[in-house]
């Protein structure tokens, strides 16, 4: 971690929301490893509040896009919604809070990576969500959902389709394979790191990095989509 202290004031700072009931927040960001470590209760985790935090942004995606979609079949809003709120767009999203710096992780969840692995993150993101809507009602949980989920919603949807998104424009516009190739991987066992580039047929599209070749494989497919993108190329869009 850096030397920045990353403190609830701080995230209160980045979200534009200040909480009357600091326990909210801190049960937001708090791990069930950190909470097992310190004998806290079980309720004592994000787990609760992510529950609750899930409900809330179905309801407020799915009303965002019948309100802004009146002609949008049922299915496709159903589609529409799983990219918009699936594990790797909320991972994406949280990243603009560098929200993984704030989780509470016990020892050993920090040694093998725990504050960047994207279930994690989708999951606090999901539970801060929570706590705003116990803690200001609605209305700031929406405030929040627009400015951080629902905001740059094209790249969004690139980011969280990326490596299927690629696969059909690939084998539909453009007819070539594409393919993916290790380049290299480095730290230790449990936080390494792995480097990737995706091709297009023998081209080089994209690079990409991640903790784990899947993760590496979407962001080298995004990279390559933002450069097809500036190129002329369509893809579906909301």
């Amino acid at each position: 971690m850096s030397e920045k202290k990353y403190t609830v004031e701080l995230l209160e700072e980045r979200i534009g929301y200040s909480f009357r009931n600091k326990e909210l927040i801190l049960q937001a960001l708090t791990h069930s490893s950190y909470a097992n470590e310190r004998k806290i209760n079980k309720t004592g985790n994000y787990e609760r509040i992510e529950f609750l935090g899930d409900a809330v942004l179905e309801l407020l995606s799915s009303d965002f896009l019948y309100r802004t979609h009146p002609d949008m079949p049922e299915g496709v809003l159903t589609k529409t919604r799983a990219s918009m709120v699936c594990e790797p767009s909320l991972a994406f999203c949280a990243r603009d809070l560098e929200l993984g710096e704030f989780i509470r992780l016990g020892k050993g969840e920090e040694l093998t990576g725990g504050r960047s692995r994207e279930s994690i993150i989708a999951d606090v993101m999901e539970a801060v969500l929570g706590a705003i809507y116990l803690d200001g009602g609605i209305g700031e949980a929406k405030r929040f959902v627009d400015r951080f989920i629902l905001s740059d919603l094209e790249d969004k949807q690139l980011f969280s389709d990326s490596k299927s998104t690629l696969q059909e424009l690939a084998q539909g516009q453009m007819k070539e394979e594409v393919s993916y190739r290790l380049l290299g991987e480095s730290g230790p066992e449990h936080d390494k790191v792995f480097e990737v580039e995706v091709l297009l047929g023998d081209r080089v599209a994209g690079h990409g990095t991640g903790r784990t070749k899947k993760s590496a494989e979407q962001q080298a497919a995004y990279e390559a989509l933002l450069g097809l993108r500036d190129k002329g190329y369509v893809f579906k869009k909301y």
